[in-house]
This record gives structure tokens, C-alpha cells and sequence, in this order.
């Protein structure tokens, strides 16, 4: 009973004092990953921490202050949008998230009247596990060459950075409590950011030339079919992300967000959130699994909490000096947090499997899985037209085709693993 007295509800306004920590601590545990981002795209963090708070307060307005959920910058379409920019540019990529975000939005319509059991009929565990783990085992390479530990010179500063880096995010993961827990990951970048600056490989004087105050840099969106054909099968991914953390969400704060708000209105107001960033120049939004860690931890379920860490966001993105200095972050740093982050994607895909207990004693799981990954980490490349389909875009559709394989077997009265 003493436990449920500390509780502050879903709708529950906290008083002022306590309402300005407890929402600092969602932004710090937000920041780390949802800048991580733009840094990775090379944009200016401040219009993704903008539209982050934007964003949430939009979410929280469609799901009517129901549903606790902070919209952070999405790792999901890191590896097509990765493409995209490299070939067309960011602008074309903001077209494929103002499309994904659309077509996101839209699959809330069909949830509202056709439920949720069709994702698991069409995209079963067993494709989907192996689906969100290579997002991050496609970007593993990427980690290792940003911090500066692969290729023909190597120097031995940016290894101790790295390592260093790397070794204070996994010890705070492991043995840091409490509030320090929650930002750990933040914890281990200024560590690494001091440790960079006493090897004199930050340059301050794009700091101190930033104006105090400034706009974020907005991009507007162009489109093309090439770009969008690459980056819509991350809806998938996203989806089931989303469906996943309502769920848990549910289980932290004790209420079916499922049926109240109504993962329709969730989905809606999260795609929503995608479409608005991608016509901003920022990046896909999706719910934040560290916000949902600090509820479960402090239990403080409060959406004015939520809501006012986005405002805390939001007020961030028009300090310049904020946005010079985070862009100074060095390669060794952002390469030792993003080897820990991505491997944590990959995991997560695994825990998928885990949770879902999916059967590998049944023929069907074990060929699902298998062809997912290694379509995903082949190399395997289809080209139509002017468009690639490799890695987990490629392993998404993949996926979709042997779950709806599997339907129709099943439906046919053919699988013979049925008993």
C-alpha cells in the first residue's frame, strides 16, 4: 500500500516543484539517444529536438493526456535513409519520412476496425525478431568506422576515446542506480566528451562564434519514388516497435492503453508525429523505451510530467551555443555509444523472439528466421529500376512474403506442424 501512495497517475498534475525534476529527468533520459541521430545524419540537432517536443505534445493531445509516451528520434529508418542520403540527399529522404510517416498514420484506420492479430498473421515473431536485430548488426560497421577503430591508420587516441566510451556506458548500464541509471548513456558521452577534450581533439571556436539564441535549421522535403520505395518498409518495423511499447506501457502504469486511449489514436498521433518532422527537416519520430524505463523506476506516470519535458526539449532547440556544442561531440565518442546502442537494437530483436516464445521445434519459425537474416546480412541486393532493396529493407519484404506464405498454408489446411 506504501508503494501505491508514491504512484503519481497518468493525469495526475504534480506540483510545481516537483514537476520541474521529474520532467528534466525524461529529458536527459531522451537526449542522448534522440540526438544521436541528427549526428549520425549530419544535421543540426536542434530542429530534431524541436520537433522531438512538438511532437510529443501532439501525441499526448490526440491520445486526449491518456497514453504516457515521449517521441524520440527513431533508429528504425537509420540504414534506408542512410542510402537515400548518400544517393539523392536529405531532402528526398525527408520526403520518404513525410510518406512513411502518412502511410504510418493511415494503418491506424485499418487497426481501429480489423484489431491487431493481422500484424502477427502477416509478420510473425519469427520474421520480425531477426527484422529489428538487423537494424542495428547492419550498422555495426558504421559504429566501429565512426569511432575510428577500423581502417588502414589507426590512431591511438581515438582507441582509448572509443574504449573508454564504451567501457563507462556498459559499467553504467550494469551498476549505476537510480536516476544515474536512467542516463547512463548521457553519463558515458560527457565522459568521453572530457576525455576528447584532454587529448585536444575538440574544437571550441564553433562554440563561442554560435549565437546565444537562434532558429533551428528547417528543410523542407522533396520527393521521389526511389527514395520512398526505400524507406517505407520501416514502417513495419516501427509498427510492431509501437505495438510493443503500448503494450508495455500498459503493464508499467496498470491501465489497457490498447482500449483506453485506443492503440488506433496511439498510432495515429505517432505517425502523425513522423509526417510533421519529415516536413520540418527532422527525422522519424517513434515512443522512447528509456522514457518508459524512468516510469517504471520512479513511478511517475504523469503525461504533464511527459509534456513537460517536451516543452524542456523544445525550449533547448533555440539555443545555438546547445547545437555547436553537441555537434562537437567527436567520432571516437558517438562510435563507442553507438557500438553499445546498436548492439542493444540487435538484442532487442532477440528478446522479441524470447518474449514471444517463439518455437523453433516448428520448421516454419526456424526457415523464417534463417531466411530473414541472412537476406539481411548477405548482401543480397534486388534492383527495380533505379532502386536497391538490400539489407533489412530488403529482409522486411522478405519477411512479409513468407508470413503471408505461412498464412495461406495455414488457411489451406497444408502446414504440418499444426498439432
Amino acid at each position: 500500500m506504501e508503494n501505491e501512495k508514491k504512484i503519481i497517475g497518468i493525469q495526475v498534475k504534480p506540483p510545481l516543484g516537483q514537476w520541474i525534476p521529474l520532467s528534466i529527468q525524461h529529458t536527459f533520459a531522451m537526449f542522448s539517444a534522440s540526438v544521436l541521430v541528427p549526428l549520425l545524419f549530419g544535421i543540426d540537432a536542434s530542429i530534431v529536438l524541436l520537433m522531438n517536443g512538438v511532437g510529443t505534445l501532439s501525441f499526448i493531445f490526440i491520445t486526449k493526456g491518456k497514453a504516457p509516451a515521449y517521441l524520440g528520434s527513431s533508429f528504425a529508418f537509420l540504414a534506408p535513409a542512410g542510402i537515400v542520403i548518400s544517393t539523392l540527399g536529405f531532402e528526398y529522404a525527408l520526403g520518404g519520412f513525410v510518406i512513411a510517416g502518412a502511410v504510418f498514420a493511415l494503418s491506424a484506420f485499418v487497426i481501429k476496425f480489423a484489431g491487431v492479430n493481422w500484424i502477427d498473421a502477416v509478420l510473425p515473431p519469427a520474421a520480425m525478431g531477426p527484422i529489428v536485430a538487423l537494424i542495428g548488426l547492419e550498422l555495426a560497421g558504421n559504429a566501429a568506422s565512426t569511432g575510428g577503430i577500423v581502417g588502414e591508420t589507426i590512431d591511438p587516441k581515438c582507441v582509448l576515446i572509443f574504449v573508454f566510451t564504451l567501457g563507462l556506458a556498459v559499467l553504467g548500464q550494469v551498476v549505476f542506480k537510480g536516476f544515474a541509471a536512467a542516463i547512463a548513456i548521457l553519463i558515458a558521452i560527457v565522459g568521453g566528451y572530457i576525455l576528447s577534450a584532454a587529448c585536444g581533439l575538440i574544437d571550441f571556436d564553433p562554440v563561442l562564434e554560435a549565437k546565444v539564441f537562434a532558429l533551428p535549421a528547417f528543410t523542407f522535403p522533396k520527393f521521389d519514388i526511389t527514395a520512398i520505395i526505400i524507406i517505407l518498409p520501416a514502417v513495419l518495423t516501427v509498427l510492431s516497435e509501437h505495438i510493443s511499447h503500448q503494450i508495455v506501457t500498459s503493464q508499467v502504469v496498470g491501465k489497457d492503453l490498447l482500449q483506453d486511449p485506443g492503440l488506433h489514436r496511439s498510432i495515429f498521433a505517432d505517425g502523425f508525429s513522423t509526417m510533421l518532422s519529415g516536413l520540418c527537416g527532422s527525422v522519424p519520430t517513434t515512443t522512447y523505451g528509456e522514457n518508459i524505463g524512468v516510469m517504471a523506476v520512479t513511478k511517475v506516470y504523469s503525461v504533464w510530467v511527459i509534456g513537460g519535458a517536451a516543452v524542456f526539449s523544445i525550449i533547448l532547440a533555440f539555443f545555438g551555443q546547445v547545437s555547436a556544442l553537441i555537434n562537437t561531440i567527436p567520432g571516437p565518442v558517438m562510435g563507442g555509444i553507438s557500438f553499445l546502442l546498436y548492439g542493444m537494437i540487435a538484442a532487442s530483436g532477440i528478446r522479441l523472439l524470447v518474449d514471444k516464445q517463439v518455437d523453433y521445434s516448428k520448421p516454419r519459425n526456424l526457415a523464417m528466421t534463417a531466411v530473414v537474416f541472412v537476406t539481411g546480412l548477405s548482401g543480397a541486393a534486388i534492383q527495380i529500376g533505379e532502386v536497391e532493396l538490400k539489407g533489412m529493407c530488403l529482409a522486411t519484404i522478405v519477411g512479409l512474403f513468407m508470413g503471408l506464405a505461412m498464412f495461406l498454408i495455414d488457411k489451406a489446411g497444408l502446414a504440418n506442424d499444426k498439432e
